[in-house]
């Protein structure tokens, strides 16, 4: 009897020991992590993994536009842009830009990656990665980017869930109200590619 009491014990402290590590360890611990990917983008997402640290990012280049990014349809997030990579060809393992959500403490998380290709990189029409066509071309994204910087970009949520999709502009769950440098934006208008 004494025995069944113990591991009654045991079992109850271990449960509670478990659910007090995923509150530690926040909602990702809890949900399941990382969303679901096609298997081509499983490399992808692997090889960004070191990226989770913003440091990480730094140290290779990446450095923070500041400002949290959204419309009034959603958030992107906080940028991260290498300028290093900008050329006329996507790589799928070397993203021009990180897309970070700040938590309440201020802590950024890793939830995209982003391709971006100038015009004047002489890029000839419309880029294409992972089957997806990218947006574009449009102005620049103001007032982080000159408006004259017309260019192609395609976002995809490799590290966050969107509900509105995989290569979706927008994620609805990114928070950037409320954040420091919140910058709420109008999509830029298209504009032509002349070559």
């Amino acid at each position: 009897m004494m025995q069944r009491g113990v591991s009654g014990s045991l079992a109850g402290w271990r449960g509670c020991t478990i659910l007090a590590l995923a509150c530690l360890l926040g909602p990702a611990a809890v949900a399941g992590a990382d969303p679901a990917l096609p298997p081509e983008l499983e490399a992808t997402r692997a090889a960004l993994e070191k990226y989770r640290d913003p440091v990480a990012a730094i140290h290779d280049g990446y450095f923070s536009t500041l400002g949290c990014v959204h419309y009034a349809e959603g958030g992107m997030g906080v940028h991260f842009l290498n300028v290093g990579r900008i050329g006329p060809e996507p790589d799928p393992m070397a993203p021009q830009i990180l897309i970070y959500e700040p938590d309440a403490d201020g802590v950024l998380h890793l939830v995209a990656a982003e391709w971006l290709i100038p015009l004047a990189t002489g890029v000839e029409g419309r880029p294409e990665l992972f089957g997806q066509p990218f947006d574009g071309p449009m102005e620049g994204h103001v007032p982080l980017m000159p408006k004259e910087l017309h260019h192609y970009d395609l976002h995809v949520w490799l590290f966050k869930e969107n509900p509105a999709g995989l290569f979706h502009v927008v994620n609805p769950d990114v928070e950037c109200d409320g954040k420091p440098y919140a910058l709420l934006e109008e999509p830029p208008p298209e504009v032509p590619h002349h070559q």
